[in-house]
């Protein structure tokens, strides 16, 4: 069973920037990268960024430019740094890989103030 446990979310000005972080344990099969989703209040899930195994990454277009997917491969940790946070951020966080077939974390929080 795979554990994904995410963190760094908090409360923010728009225009203001925070990273947050997932920790990804247990057992683990073969995969090809992870990604982050968020979900807003009353919307379904999204994906917003994702990184492969063979470095490349992609970006949900409202979010290039601003937010920075990487994975640290010593640690099992994936990040996303989130720059010039915007109000239509405002979601809770979470990781998976690609295909988002791994049971779903906490997630965590994000919220910009405008």
């Amino acid at each position: 069973q795979v554990q994904l446990v995410e963190s760094g979310g908090g409360l923010v000005q728009a225009g203001g920037s925070l990273r947050v972080s997932c920790a990804v344990s247990g057992r683990t099969s073969s995969f090809h990268g992870l990604a982050w989703y968020r979900q807003a209040p009353g919307r379904q899930r999204e994906p917003v960024a994702r990184v492969a195994f063979d470095g490349s990454t992609l970006y949900r277009d409202s979010v290039k430019g601003r937010f920075t997917i990487s994975w640290d491969n010593a640690k099992n940790t994936v990040s996303l740094q989130m720059n010039s946070l915007k109000s239509e951020d405002t979601a809770d966080y979470y990781c998976n890989e690609l295909n988002g077939s791994w049971p779903w974390g906490q997630g965590t929080q994000v919220t910009v103030s405008s």
